[in-house]
C-alpha cells in the first residue's frame, strides 16, 4: 500500500473513533440533565398546593332533611324542657321501641334518622324508669335537640284528630243506612300485593279490570252513589254520612251497637285521590271565618244544611276504607307505627320524612280550655302515626282522645309552634359538618376587576336602540369604562408538511 493511502486511511479512522468517543462523552452529560430536569419538576410541585379533587370525595353528610332547615340548640334553650312530664315521654318512647326492636332486618331507610333510634331503644328497654329526673336525664343522655322548620320559617304547624265514638248497627236498618266499607278486592296498589296487611295513605291507586287493564279507582262520589254496594264489603252501619265522612278524616272510630257492644274500625286502604279539607272549602266560599274554623264548627254546619253537605263531601274526593281490629273500649286507637296512641303525647307526622318513633319537644300555645284561651303547651311527643295531610318536615296532627269532647279540643288546634327534634347522638350533626369539604375560596378583588361580569342581567330592562334614544332634553350621561380584557389573536392556519412527504414516501414504496 502506498504511504499516502495509508495516511488517509488512518486519518478516517481517527476521525471516526473522534466522533464515537465525542458522542460517548454527551450521553453522560445527556442523562445528567433529564435527571435535573426531573428534580427541579419534582421540587416546583412539591411547592405547588395540591390539586382540589373535583368531584369531592364519598364523605359522610349531616342529617339531610328534604325541604327543612335545622339549627343545633343547648337543653337549656328549649322553653318548658325541664317543667315537662318527662316519665309520660319515656312511656311513650318505649310502646315504640317494642315495635322499632321487632324488626329483625330493618330496611336501609334514607330518612332522616334512618335506623339509629335502635341503639336508645336497646337503652330504654334495659331499664325500666319511674322517676321524673332519670326519665329527663335518659333524654339527655342518648340525644341531641335540634330546632326544625321549613326552609325559610322559624316554626312548624299542628292540627289536631281524636278517635270518634259513633253508633251502628252491623245490619242496615231504617236508621242506620250509611255502610262502612272494608278494602275491596279489585283495589290495586303498584308495588303491593292486593291482600298486603296495610297499604299507604298516599299515591295512585287503581282498579282493577280482568287481568291487565287498570282504570283510576271510584272516587267519593261514586261509591256514595253505590258503585260497590251489594258486594259483602260492609263492616256495619252509620246514621249518617257525617259521622263516616269524620270518621274517614280521623281514620279510625268506635262504634257502639245497638246491643251495647263496641266495634274498633282502623284505616285499612284509600282510593288514591288526594285529601280536600272541607274546613277549607268552606273557609274559600266564606261561610265559616278561618279563626273560627273548626270540627265542630264543619258538623254543626253539614247537620243544618244536608244538601249542601252532600256537595260539599263530594269536594273530598278521597275516601277511606277500613278493617275491623280486636280491641277493647280500655285500649287507644292503634297508629301507622301498629302501637296504642298515647293522648297527648302521640303524633301524627309526614313518614316520607321522618321514621316512627322520632321524638319531637313541641312548644307554643294552644286553645285547650276553651276556644280563646291560649293554654302553655311545652311537650315531648313520639311520631307514631301519620296522614295524608301531613306533610312537612316541621307538621304535626296531635292525638287527644277518644270521644266528643276530645274531638271538641283538638279540633280548635290549627297553630304555629316551636319544633325540636331530638337526634340519637350517633348521628351529631355538628360532629359530621367537621369532615365536610369547604368551598372554594372567592376571587381576589383585582381578578374580580379583570373579569366583569358581560351579560346583562335577565330582570333589567332593555335599552332602546340608538336611533330611539332622545338626544334633546337633559344632559346625556358619559358611558362607564368597563375593564375589559382582550381577546388572545387567531392561531394562524398551518398546513402540516409531513402529509405531503408521506404521500410521496408511500408512492415510492408502491413503486
Amino acid at each position: 500500500m502506498a504511504p499516502e493511502a495509508s495516511i488517509n486511511r488512518a486519518r478516517r479512522i481517527a476521525a471516526v473513533l473522534g466522533v464515537t468517543v465525542l458522542a460517548l462523552s454527551v450521553i453522560p452529560l445527556t442523562a445528567w440533565a433529564a435527571r435535573k430536569a426531573r428534580t427541579s419538576l419534582a421540587s416546583r410541585s412539591a411547592q405547588l398546593p395540591a390539586p382540589r379533587v373535583i368531584p369531592y370525595p364519598q364523605l359522610e353528610w349531616p342529617i339531610v332533611v328534604n325541604g327543612g332547615q335545622y339549627t343545633p340548640l343547648n337543653w337549656a334553650d328549649i322553653a318548658g324542657w325541664a317543667s315537662d312530664d318527662h316519665v309520660q315521654a319515656y312511656k311513650a318512647f318505649r310502646v315504640s321501641c317494642g315495635s322499632i326492636a321487632a324488626q329483625r332486618n330493618p330496611p336501609e331507610d334514607s330518612k332522616a334518622l334512618g335506623a339509629s333510634l335502635r341503639e336508645p331503644c336497646r337503652a330504654a328497654k334495659a331499664q325500666e324508669i319511674t322517676e321524673d329526673g332519670k326519665a329527663r336525664a335518659f333524654f339527655e343522655t342518648n340525644f341531641l335537640p335540634l330546632q326544625i322548620s321549613r326552609l325559610g320559617e322559624d316554626a312548624g304547624f299542628v292540627t289536631g284528630y281524636y278517635e270518634p265514638i259513633v253508633d251502628g248497627s252491623r245490619t242496615q236498618t231504617d236508621v242506620y243506612t250509611v255502610p262502612v266499607y272494608r278494602r275491596p278486592s279489585n283495589l290495586f296498589v303498584r308495588g303491593f300485593k292486593q291482600d298486603a296487611v296495610s297499604l299507604p295513605n298516599k299515591g295512585q291507586v287503581f282498579r282493577k279490570i280482568g287481568r291487565r287493564k287498570l282504570v283510576p279507582y271510584y272516587d267519593r262520589g261514586e261509591i256514595e252513589d253505590g258503585a260497590i254496594a251489594g258486594r259483602g264489603l260492609e263492616i256495619c252501619w252509620l246514621k249518617n254520612q257525617t259521622d263516616l265522612l269524620f270518621s274517614q278524616i280521623q281514620g279510625s272510630a268506635r262504634i257502639r251497637l245497638e246491643d251495647g257492644a263496641t266495634i274498633r274500625i282502623n284505616y285499612d286502604a284509600h282510593n288514591g285521590f288526594p285529601y280536600t279539607a272541607v274546613g277549607r272549602v268552606l273557609i274559600d266560599r266564606g261561610i265559616i271565618p278561618k279563626e273560627q274554623m273548626s270540627m265542630q264548627k264543619i258538623r254543626e254546619w253539614m247537620e243544618q244544611n244536608p244538601v249542601g253537605a252532600n256537595e260539599l263531601r263530594r269536594q273530598n274526593r278521597a275516601y277511606v276504607f277500613f278493617r275491623e281490629v280486636s280491641l277493647s273500649d280500655k285500649d287507644e286507637a292503634v297508629g301507622a307505627q301498629g302501637v296504642p296512641l298515647t293522648p297527648g303525647r302521640s303524633i301524627a307526622v309526614d313518614n316520607s320524612l321522618h321514621v316512627y318513633g322520632t321524638l319531637f319537644f313541641i312548644e307554643g300555645e294552644l286553645p285547650i280550655e276553651s276556644s280563646q284561651s291560649k293554654t302553655p303547651f311545652r311537650r315531648l311527643m313520639v311520631a307514631q302515626d301519620t296522614g295524608s295531610a301531613i306533610t312537612g318536615p316541621a307538621r304535626a296532627d296531635i292525638y287527644y282522645g277518644a270521644g266528643s269532647e276530645a274531638g271538641r279540643v283538638s279540633g280548635r288546634f290549627r297553630h304555629n309552634m316551636r319544633f325540636v327534634m331530638l337526634v340519637p347522638k350517633s348521628l351529631d350533626p355538628a360532629a359530621r359538618g367537621r369532615k365536610m369539604p369547604a368551598p372554594d375560596p372567592r376571587p381576589s378583588e383585582k381578578i374580580a376587576k379583570l373579569f366583569p361580569p358581560t351579560e346583562p342581567l335577565k330582570d333589567k330592562p332593555k335599552e332602546p336602540p340608538d336611533s330611539a334614544k332622545p338626544t334633546t332634553g337633559s344632559t346625556a350621561t358619559a358611558p362607564v369604562n368597563e375593564a375589559k380584557v382582550p381577546l388572545p389573536e387567531a392561531r394562524p392556519v398551518i398546513e402540516p408538511e409531513q402529509t405531503s412527504r408521506r404521500h410521496r414516501r408511500l408512492h415510492r414504496y408502491r413503486r
